[in-house]
C-alpha cells in the first residue's frame, strides 16, 4: 500500500517535532512512553522510535496509529528490535496481528475508551523473546 502525500507529510512533521520530546521521556522511562530500537531495512542504521505500548504477559501490544506502512513497524517486521520500557530492555522475537478486542483490552481504561472512540482497529503483539539460561523469562 502506497502512503499518500498528506500522511507522509504529517509523519515527517511528527518525526521532527513531537518525537524528539517523547524520545527523551521514553529513554528515561517517564510517562506512558516506551522506546523501540530497530534497524533500518535498507540503511542498516539503528533508529529509536517513541511509542505508547501496553505490557502483556507475552510481550507488548502496539496500536498502529498510522498503519502498517510506517518505517518503524516495517523495520521491526524485517529485522530484530528491542523495546525499552520503564528503563528495562526487552528483545522482540516476533510480531503478530491480534484482534481488535484483545488489543483494546491490553490498554485497559481509559486508554481503550479513547482508542475505541478514535476507531483504532490495528493492533500488533510484539512478542518478547525468552531469556535466561534455559529460556525462562525472569
Amino acid at each position: 500500500m502506497v502512503m499518500g502525500w498528506f500522511k507522509r507529510g504529517w509523519l515527517t512533521l511528527i518525526k521532527h517535532t513531537l518525537n524528539p520530546l517523547t524520545l527523551g521521556m521514553a529513554r528515561r522511562g517517564l510517562g506512558p512512553f516506551a522506546l523501540i530500537r530497530h534497524t533500518g531495512r535498507k540503511s542498516g542504521r539503528t533508529f529509536e522510535t517513541p511509542l505508547i505500548l501496553a505490557r502483556v504477559p507475552e510481550g507488548f501490544v502496539a496500536e498502529l496509529t498510522y498503519g502498517p506502512e510506517v518505517n518503524w513497524y516495517r523495520n521491526v517486521v524485517a529485522n530484530q528490535a528491542t523495546v525499552v520500557w520503564r528503563g528495562r530492555e526487552f528483545t522482540v522475537a516476533g510480531v503478530e496481528p491480534i484482534e481488535t478486542a484483545a488489543g483494546l483490552r491490553a490498554f485497559g481504561p481509559p486508554a481503550s475508551w479513547v482508542l475505541k472512540l478514535l476507531r483504532r482497529r490495528e493492533f500488533r503483539l510484539l512478542r518478547e523473546a525468552p531469556h535466561g539460561p534455559e529460556g525462562e523469562a525472569s
